[in-house]
């Protein structure tokens, strides 16, 4: 039995030990209750020792049974330590039914699981981080798989999006069906392996200006006008009308126009003259047209050869030519409502884009600009590319609600497998899914009536302190966790790093599962990030067993220790086992048996 108080600190209580066996008794991290008169104040034994027994206040439970986390008052002296009872366990813990889901084991008693309501867990942005091998993929494949195992509930309205870095999750959620006729599953990748495998594309179309300077890696602001008008000019382009093509007509007479009157030389404005043509051409300005003089005609390429004066032997002809088709109205032209272009459009539009705004001029906006077209040719000459598609127009809803659909049929699990694809482009990829799904969110009249998970595997490739708020004046991701939870819209967040992940989205979450962790850098971060966390949930961090986490957040009453299921089926993701591959085996028949032998010793020379 716990004997007397000895003394009352600030958040602990000194008690006598009076258990004649206490080194036989597995006292540590059980919860206990100080009673006295109508007061009820729940503490858990930190340290135990031959003379006392070291007590933490965690909270009280008010008169209506409810616990209530952090302690206003103090227990009195005179009160009667217990340890809790299964009701108060219950309440702490949680209780099984249609609002809530089974999270694990308790680790500290027995036969008790822990219950989180759904609604406290999954309508906030919750993290789960640990050591490699520490159990992370497990856990979360375990959670999803404990959710939709539950017959008290059917989830059909769940969209759980999974970016899957190293293709894991696909093993352990292909068979969701089995669960019930009404759940699908399905896999969206960069490598297409089997008939169910959906290819990642993207509607370039439903690309905006930050979406692109991601993309393109831009780095400069000067380089934001160049990517907003090209555009612009993609969507007037793709329009098949007259006003289209006499808008390219005034782009490229406005380019050549600038060059004729230019102090070069003859022979450097002729070349320039010809570059332009020769990316930038319509039926009017290609090097055949025929510009007709009065009697004669001459093809464009003829009327820029010089005579022996050096000069263009047909100069007042072609700058007529030009002149007649520079129109400054036409850039005032608005743009379609409803448009469709390609990523070899949008090529074309910012190749319009630079002779129209005379970089030649300019060394620095001219090399800024020059980085941006290389970076274009390079994803449409790479794998890349193929991922952005011209499907025609396509509304934001119409694509989102394509996303959650599997040969016609609701998906609840859309798993994003970005394996194959270089980092840099993954963590646009990501960024841009996540964007698109914000900002459906935000359009819905009903709001939050279209719930999102965005669950981000190895998520400090994708939110990290990049220069996006520097460049665009925003994060994707920091602001998907400053304003996703009121709109339905929440992240869950996997990493081995947290020290590496966006501070503000760190301060922004509210559900914590820790695996076992011990970089001194990530648990300091972890301490200073959230205030409210002791330095006790920070110590039982670095003892976990595999698969065991620390639980502590909103939807948690108190930090508790958890011991999590292994998920049936399991992900890609365990250790390799070196000795079966190390050895070589001969598998020789014997009896019907098969026998295996020692390695084949190699020959020496």
């Amino acid at each position: 039995m716990f004997g007397r108080i000895i003394f009352i600190s600030e958040s602990t209580a000194h008690v006598e030990n009076t258990f004649k066996n206490y080194g036989d008794m597995d006292l540590m991290n059980v919860h206990v209750i100080f009673e006295a008169k109508n007061q009820r104040i729940l503490g858990e034994i930190s340290e135990v020792n031959e003379k006392e027994i070291i007590i933490n206040f965690l909270g009280e439970f008010n008169e209506s049974g409810r616990y209530v986390n952090g302690v206003i008052r103090k227990p009195l002296l005179s009160s009667k330590i217990r340890i809790i009872n299964g009701n108060e366990l219950k309440e702490l813990i949680g209780f099984k039914d249609s609002n809530s889901f089974e999270l694990g084991k308790s680790a500290i008693y027995k036969n008790y699981t822990v219950n989180p309501r759904i609604n406290d867990f999954f309508a906030n942005h919750f993290f789960i981080s640990g050591n490699s091998g520490s159990g992370k993929t497990h856990g979360i494949c375990r959670i999803i798989q404990n959710v939709f195992q539950d017959k008290t509930v059917l989830d059909t309205n769940a969209n759980i999006f999974l970016f899957d870095s190293f293709g894991e999750y696909k093993n352990a959620f292909r068979n969701l069906n089995d669960y019930s006729n009404e759940y699908h599953y399905k896999f969206i990748t960069s490598n297409p392996t089997e008939a169910s495998d959906k290819l990642l594309q993207i509607p370039v179309s439903l690309l905006k200006l930050d979406d692109w300077a991601l993309l393109l890696q831009a780095s400069s602001h000067s380089q934001l006008p160049i990517i907003e008008r090209t555009i612009r000019y993609a969507k007037i382009f793709s329009q098949n009308i007259e006003e289209s093509n006499r808008l390219k007509n005034h782009l490229i007479a406005k380019a050549l126009r600038s060059i004729l009157f230019s102090n070069q030389t003859t022979a450097h404005k002729k070349n320039e003259v010809f570059q332009i043509i020769q990316v930038c051409h319509t039926n009017e300005f290609n090097f055949d047209t025929q510009v007709n003089g009065l009697g004669y005609s001459r093809t464009f390429s003829e009327c820029f050869e010089m005579d022996s004066k050096g000069q263009f032997g047909e100069s007042v002809l072609i700058t007529n030519y030009i002149l007649g088709f520079i129109d400054e109205e036409l850039e005032s032209i608005p743009e379609p409502v409803e448009y469709d272009y390609s990523i070899k459009d949008f090529q074309k539009a910012m190749e319009f884009t630079l002779i129209s705004e005379g970089f030649q001029n300019n060394a620095k906006v001219y090399d800024d600009a020059i980085i941006l077209r290389v970076r274009l040719s390079t994803i449409i000459n790479t794998k890349v590319g193929t991922f952005f598609i011209n499907p025609g127009h396509i509304k934001l809803e119409d694509f989102i609600k394509s996303l959650v659909k599997v040969d016609n049929k609701k998906a609840q699990i859309i798993n994003i497998n970005l394996e194959d694809v270089d980092d840099v482009y993954a963590k646009v990829i990501v960024k841009i899914f996540c964007r698109l799904l914000f900002e459906y969110s935000k359009s819905l009249k009903d709001r939050a009536s279209f719930p999102v998970h965005m669950v981000l595997e190895e998520a400090h490739r994708y939110i990290q302190r990049d220069n996006d708020t520097f460049l665009l004046g925003y994060n994707i991701f920091d602001r998907i966790a400053k304003e996703g939870r009121k709109y339905g819209a929440i992240l869950g967040i996997i990493s081995q790093r947290p020290v590496e992940i966006s501070d503000t989205v760190i301060a922004q979450i509210s559900n914590f599962l820790i695996f076992k962790m011990t970089h001194p850098k990530d648990l300091k971060y972890i301490e200073e990030m959230l205030p409210n966390i002791s330095q006790d949930v920070i110590e039982k961090q670095k003892t976990l067993q595999p698969g065991n986490c620390v639980a502590f957040g909103s939807a948690f009453k108190i930090p508790m220790i958890i011991k999590m299921d292994m998920p049936n089926p399991t992900p890609y993701s365990s250790s390799c086992d070196v000795i079966n591959r190390w050895n070589t085996y001969r598998k020789v028949e014997s009896s019907g048996d098969v026998v295996a032998k020692a390695p084949i010793p190699v020959e020496q020379n």
